[in-house]
């Protein structure tokens, strides 16, 4: 199966479709294995951290591509939260097929204006691209799930930028390692009345399970998760080495971790995608 946009895995608008971040070799394996055990298309993510941690796109970035073409399911692959130019041009050549230029931070005119001027840029390369409209909780200081996308600002912030999906603020928060936060469903749905591009669920780690179908349900089209898996991955990754502290072979602790990882995932692709 061949390389997509998520545009292409994107047009039920009945069904969510899972987004989930890379860091590892091991994670990249282990969504690819649970994608074609459950048949199903999904975006891999890199996010702007990542690359830093690995210091370079790509090295990591083409075993991600590489993965994405190899599959027998239809794979995107996204460049996540970035808000450097540079970077966001280098996935595009590189072939990413899609990116979410992170502009939160800004000032609301400075992030129209800068997230119009990359939307306009990236189409030409027929480049999807993501966007977030002031900051989802849990990044970049805000650390309460307290910040509220306004519907009629998410309108006017689309028909401005041109973007092709937008993150929005319901109630969610990054980097949660309990599902205790609580999704405004009613805010959903009166964003997604007023926003003709898919919305886009950031911090679903911190979602229950049931939580997340209510938000497809209601109108959440993508749904990003990365803290849930390094969670699970670090699990069992104690374990194994609890089990066997006479362990050097470092596959011999990462398999448990990476085969944990993918069961969670497969699951997951279950619940976004309402089966």
């Amino acid at each position: 199966m061949s390389l997509v946009s998520p545009a292409d895995l994107l047009v039920d608008g009945s069904t969510g479709v899972a987004a989930f971040n890379v860091i590892l070799t091991e994670h990249l394996e282990a969504f690819v294995a649970a994608a074609e055990e459950r048949s199903s298309g999904f975006i891999l993510q890199l996010s702007q951290n990542a690359v830093r941690y690995h210091g370079a796109l790509e090295p990591v970035g083409s075993a991600i591509l590489g993965a994405a073409r190899n599959a027998s399911v239809p794979i995107a692959v996204q460049l996540d939260h970035a808000d450097d130019p540079g970077l966001i041009r280098e996935a595009a050549a590189l072939g990413f097929t899609s990116v979410m230029f992170d502009g939160s931070r800004l000032p609301y005119a400075e992030n129209v204006e800068r997230t119009a001027s990359l939307a306009s840029e990236l189409h030409e390369s027929g480049i999807w691209v993501e966007a977030e409209l002031g900051e989802v909780g849990g990044k970049d200081g805000v650390h309460s799930a307290t910040a509220r996308t306004d519907p009629d600002e998410a309108a006017e912030f689309v028909a401005r930028t041109g973007v092709d999906g937008l993150a929005v603020a319901v109630g969610s928060s990054h980097a949660m390692t309990e599902q205790s936060a609580m999704i405004d469903l009613a805010l959903i749905r009166a964003v997604r009345s007023r926003v003709s591009v898919p919305l886009v669920l950031h911090g679903s780690s911190g979602v229950s399970d049931e939580l997340v179908r209510e938000a497809v349900r209601a109108g959440m089209r993508k749904v990003n998760v990365g803290t849930r898996f390094n969670a699970v991955f670090t699990e069992a990754l104690r374990g194994a080495l609890a089990a066997h502290p006479e362990a050097i072979d470092p596959r011999r602790y990462l398999r448990p971790a990476r085969d944990a990882v993918a069961a969670d995932a497969a699951h997951l692709l279950g619940v976004i995608g309402g089966r």
